[in-house]
């Protein structure tokens, strides 16, 4: 199959999946609806509003000359070579949270063996489905499995800090790619506009904030008041009548409490004045800065541990779910991984 190819296969999916959430019937848009709805049902997190959204991100970039752009930057990849087969992990922690690297492994027209996560089963599967449809060619290099790895030439893998060490242990004599925790930032200078702020509140609260693109911390100039951002999160207050979400609501601010530890509570999400990078759900970090250099001191020392910053120079406010084609997770460039199969491996 020749670049082109898959360049239109995966250009046609994208139609598929934009016109079906807009309303506009297709073959697969049943299927598609019913997914939605349904995946509340195997994990809670995942309501149909945000799985929606995910399907939203992937189909708003799998246009032709997003596609087209994003290969161009690869020469390799028109060259001609035998396939190999990598072996892929994926995470369950938002919806579709393993189709790039679905995505990377086909494009650069290798094989892939997926293990989804038992959080997202069926969504990825669906899409493979779906682009065998498109072009059957497809249905020799796409293989699901439930149970161990075996016969694969390279692995990528994406969990926990703790399942990074078993993946390790078991792949890391093989050319791999293995992820780990990573959080997300926003850096604010105090001139933002309502828009603004308010748009980042879908940074922080999108996926009930597991992504790893969620905004988990935020960066405030010393002197400024939370709650002029907080005021601006109405439309966001609703997400503490998600049970899951309310529950680690309550625990958190229960620990707090007993702790007699001081924290902001807005009555949807507790303010925190901490400068880790990593918050609990439903509890968001700030931290004071005097001068933008603390900043980019910050980001120097914290950079294999931040996954994106919003912020000006950054990326917007409100954007950080909808990552591009070259966004690549962890800063780690797959499809080049993948044209050169680097041994033994890169972290």
């Amino acid at each position: 199959m020749e670049l082109i190819e898959r360049i239109e296969a995966f250009s046609e999916l994208g139609e598929i999946l934009r016109k079906s959430l807009s309303g506009i019937n297709t073959r697969f848009s049943g299927r598609l609806s019913d997914l939605i709805i349904s995946q509340h049902l195997t994990n809670p997190w995942f309501t149909p509003a945000y799985v929606q959204l995910a399907i939203e991100a992937i189909g708003r970039e799998l246009t032709y000359d997003n596609l087209v752009r994003w290969t161009g930057s690869y020469p390799a990849l028109d060259d001609s070579r035998k396939p190999f087969r990598v072996g892929v992990i994926m995470a369950g922690n938002i919806p579709l949270a393993g189709f790039h690297d679905f995505m990377c492994v086909l494009i650069s027209g290798n094989s892939l063996l997926a293990r989804t996560s038992t959080k997202d089963p069926e969504l990825i599967p669906f899409l493979g489905e779906t682009l065998c449809s498109i072009n059957p060619e497809f249905n020799d290099r796409i293989l699901f499995t439930e149970g161990s790895l075996k016969g694969f030439d390279a692995v990528i893998a994406t969990g926990s800090d703790n399942s990074s060490r078993y993946f390790q242990y078991y792949f890391g004599r093989y050319p791999h790619i293995i992820r780990k925790n990573r959080n997300s930032m926003a850096i604010i200078e105090g001139n933002e506009t309502v828009q603004q702020l308010e748009a980042l509140g879908y940074d922080v609260f999108s996926y009930f904030g597991l992504g790893c693109r969620n905004v988990s911390a935020l960066r405030i100039p010393a002197g400024y008041d939370p709650a002029v951002i907080t005021n601006n999160w109405v439309s966001f207050t609703d997400i503490i009548n998600h049970s899951k979400y309310g529950a680690n609501y309550d625990f958190s601010k229960a620990v707090y409490l007993v702790n007699k530890e001081s924290f902001t509570d807005t009555g949807y999400v507790l303010l925190k004045e901490n400068s880790a990078l990593s918050s609990p759900v439903a509890v968001l970090h700030y931290d004071y800065y005097s001068d933008p250099e603390e900043i980019s001191s910050e980001i120097s020392l914290n950079r294999e541990r931040i996954q994106c910053i919003t912020g000006r120079n950054f990326v917007p406010f409100g954007d950080s779910q909808f990552p591009h084609l070259w966004d690549y997770a962890d800063g780690i460039d797959t499809l080049d991984f993948l044209l050169k199969k680097k041994c033994p491996g890169i972290m």
